[in-house]
């Protein structure tokens, strides 16, 4: 599948189908109270792909590491649960992607390779990167760089833990997010980027180079919390790269929040 363009987050059908209607190149499903890569339950997961309906690809939050570790009884969507809710037919998510909070230090490399290994093989890995990461006490960007390929992943996803400070262009020198692009471009990495950007920094955001931006905020009526508005989706459509929105992708493959 060959897609670039702006990502939206969304929690529900609801939002999904607003997602669509605005523009979006790329629905993600997620639960905004449960953390930056917060999980949704697994039916909430299906109704989301149903919405999509094909239209567009969609892709999945997972929560941290330790949560996924911990989610033995498959309440919540998780690499492992979720050819068990599709009944291992899918709609298979594109991507799946699994935070690194408070994994610095420890064996992150093998534990979420264990992680990834349960995905069927046609779902993008997707590693990720905190440019908050000593807030996170998650692992800094330059290791997840170096490490994304051995472990399987081919998209690396820059993002920011804590959704209550600054935001991407905010949290760290004001040169890392460029660097870090480049870095995992180099490492033959697609890249999306995310972390509260706001709909007046989302040129700034395609400046860096990225496949795809990613936003939640954005575009929700009533902030991160709130409810996912198609007009706002389609003004953050307008504001990136021409052709940018799902009806006309450019050449490219991958995926990713």
């Amino acid at each position: 599948m060959n897609w670039r363009g702006l990502l939206v987050s969304v929690r529900d059908a609801d939002e999904a189908a607003a997602a669509v209607a605005g523009g979006a190149a790329i629905v993600d499903v997620k639960e905004p109270s449960r953390g930056p890569l917060g999980a949704v339950d697994a039916e909430t997961a299906a109704s989301v792909a149903r919405a999509v309906g094909g239209r567009v690809p969609w892709t999945m939050a997972c929560g941290e590491l330790a949560d996924v570790e911990r989610a033995a009884d498959g309440h919540r969507a998780s690499p492992g649960s979720w050819a068990a809710v599709v009944g291992g037919r899918g709609p298979f998510p594109a991507a799946v992607k699994i935070g690194l909070a408070s994994a610095a230090g420890t064996s992150w490399q093998r534990r979420l390779a264990d992680a990834l290994a349960t995905l069927p093989a046609e779902v993008e890995r997707v590693a990720v990167a905190y440019a908050d990461w000593k807030r996170a006490t998650a692992p800094p960007p330059e290791e997840v760089i170096s490490s994304a390929r051995r472990i399987g992943c081919g998209t690396l996803l820059i993002d920011t833990f804590d959704k209550a400070a600054p935001g991407l262009f905010g949290c760290c020198a004001a040169d890392a997010p460029a660097a870090w692009v480049l870095s995992a471009r180099e490492a033959g990495l697609r890249v999306a980027v995310a972390g509260r950007i706001t709909l007046e920094q989302i040129p700034r955001a395609w400046d860096l180079g990225p496949d795809v931006v990613a936003v939640r905020s954005a575009v929700c009526w009533g902030g991160r919390e709130g409810t996912v508005r198609a007009a706002l989706v389609r003004r953050a459509v307008g504001m990136g790269p021409a052709g940018n929105s799902a009806a006309a992708p450019p050449p490219l493959a991958g995926v990713w929040t």
